[in-house]
């Protein structure tokens, strides 16, 4: 008698365990490409939020004199450089993901790209998150003391800039999660993807 399976689908007698191999693997390899897709979509997302904050930042001047400028402010200058290496970052990762997508195979050795996604997707999203705290700061204390009024631009600029960069952050800590759960996946049982 056929034995029931998973999704419902009866089995015959005459087909032995060894055919159900391929089919699993098959299906891990379908899962392991959804979650290589969300991962570059996650990334993608990141990167355009990332470099919108540093053109937004890099863009937040005014030509008249005495007007002030994202060069004269440390914490400005630190939201433009972290924004800008996240961004680049990001580009690099959409890369790689793409190239495991459309290859199977990951750019580095598997273990190596695993962690280096894993800790790089950590260090940077703690970077870019510093550096919006420190970027919100400065632009309430420029709110809080009357500067906005005589450049309110300059500082709705800044506003925009720094919630760019925590909306980068957002997702670039979404795709740390799941490079996480891929190097727990990896851990635990020797592959990439296994469920």
């Amino acid at each position: 008698m056929p034995s029931p399976l998973r999704n419902g689908d009866l089995q015959s007698p005459a087909v032995g365990h060894h055919r159900q191999i391929p089919f699993q693997s098959t299906v891990s390899e379908q899962k392991l490409r959804r979650l290589n897709a969300l991962i570059l979509l996650l990334r993608f997302a990141a990167f355009c939020f990332s470099l919108a904050a540093a053109i937004f930042m890099a863009s937040n001047s005014s030509r008249s004199q005495g007007s002030p400028s994202w060069l004269h402010f440390p914490s400005f200058r630190y939201v433009l450089a972290a924004n800008s290496i996240v961004s680049i970052y990001c580009l690099f990762e959409m890369c790689a993901s793409v190239w495991e997508i459309l290859k199977g195979e990951t750019l580095l050795p598997e273990p190596v790209q695993l962690w280096f996604d894993f800790s790089h997707d950590q260090v940077f999203a703690y970077m870019l998150l510093a550096a919006e705290a420190t970027g919100t700061g400065v632009a309430r204390d420029l709110h809080g003391h009357g500067s906005c009024d005589a450049a309110g631009a300059f500082c709705v600029q800044a506003y925009i800039s720094v919630a760019l960069g925590f909306g980068g952050f957002a997702f670039l800590a979404l795709s740390a999660l799941l490079s996480g759960f891929r190097v727990a996946c990896f851990v635990i049982t020797g592959s990439r993807f296994h469920l």
